[in-house]
């Protein structure tokens, strides 16, 4: 179940909070009822983003190994391409 509480219980109930994000579900606190932000566990954070981190330095390991570059037009024109073979 999704858990959404008012951005004030990072305040006041910071310990409830603690302990639902350490089961590895986030906590969407919310603002005047608008969604403002989601706390995670730092494991949760890494999961999402240690793909991430290895693909940049995968890219920066290519980009020191070889003198090609690309502009963004270049870079997007291939990638329209590719996906236009699937759509």
């Amino acid at each position: 179940m999704i858990n959404i509480r008012p951005v004030s219980d990072l305040r006041y109930k910071f310990s409830e909070i603690e302990e639902d994000v350490n089961t590895g579900e986030p906590v969407y606190l919310t603002k005047n009822g608008y969604g403002t932000m989601v706390v995670m566990s730092i494991e949760a954070y890494s999961e999402l983003t240690d793909n991430v981190e290895r693909a940049l330095d995968e890219a920066d390991r290519y980009a020191e190994e070889h003198d090609e570059r690309m502009t963004h037009e270049e870079v997007f024109s291939s990638i329209r391409e590719r996906i236009g073979d699937y759509v």
